[in-house]
């Protein structure tokens, strides 16, 4: 379902990716872990095709990196969810208006909008809270809410960067138990995370991001 095959990328002054190999089978949670600077971010970029690799090649579902054109663009991101440290919800629109501009841009019609919109707030149990604005929620309930827009779509693959990096103990804990959630009901799920208690209590498949390369990681389990 996703697939690097001996990607390289490299910005102006800093090296960032060589030979990068891996894939991710469709429905799996996968952990990707490395250090600050590493590529984690870099790498989610190069997922939904923000930024291309400069050799090798990068396949979500049926669309590669080194054939897609810039109109299937927006079919190949409908595809994936992602999910930020820092939540971007738009500040001037209340929670319900947030949600359904993700589905207004793409002309759903009203009637599933609004079925869409409470359907993924009851998932992250923020039904009550549609019509706040995004500065009266706690951290944790806005990256609830960024979940939701995220699953809205019904994708693919959710790419989560760092999602709990903002948030404490517990709070990432019920962050991570709806993620797990998710992809039960067969979403896959790729989250980067320096956060080692969280890794820890995880048995999932590890990819380890260092010197440019990914490896496969073992982590002792809680």
């Amino acid at each position: 379902m996703l697939i690097f095959n001996n990607v390289s990328f490299n910005y102006p002054s800093q090296p960032v990716f060589s030979d990068l190999s891996f894939h991710i089978e469709e429905g799996e949670f996968v952990l990707l872990i490395g250090k600050s600077g590493a590529g984690k971010s870099t790498l989610m970029q190069l997922i939904y095709m923000n930024i291309r690799p400069q050799t090798g090649s990068i396949q979500v579902a049926e669309y590669d990196s080194q054939i897609i054109k810039p109109k299937e663009l927006p079919m190949l991101r409908r595809k994936l969810g992602v999910v930020f440290q820092d939540y971007k919800l738009l500040k001037d629109r209340n929670i319900y208006d947030n949600l359904a501009f993700v589905l207004e841009v793409t002309n759903t019609p009203g009637k599933e909008i609004k079925k869409k919109v409470n359907d993924v707030l009851s998932d992250v149990g923020l039904a009550h809270r549609r019509n706040s604005m995004p500065d009266e929620l706690s951290g944790g309930e806005q990256q609830r809410i960024a979940i939701a827009r995220a699953i809205i779509n019904e994708p693919l693959l959710i790419l989560a960067d760092e999602p709990t990096g903002n948030l404490d103990p517990d709070t990432s804990a019920e962050i991570l138990e709806i993620l797990k959630k998710i992809n039960s009901r067969g979403t896959a799920i790729l989250f980067a995370t320096h956060n080692y208690e969280i890794v820890k209590k995880m048995n999932t498949r590890i990819i380890k991001i260092e010197n440019g390369k990914a490896y496969r990681a073992v982590i002792k389990q809680k």
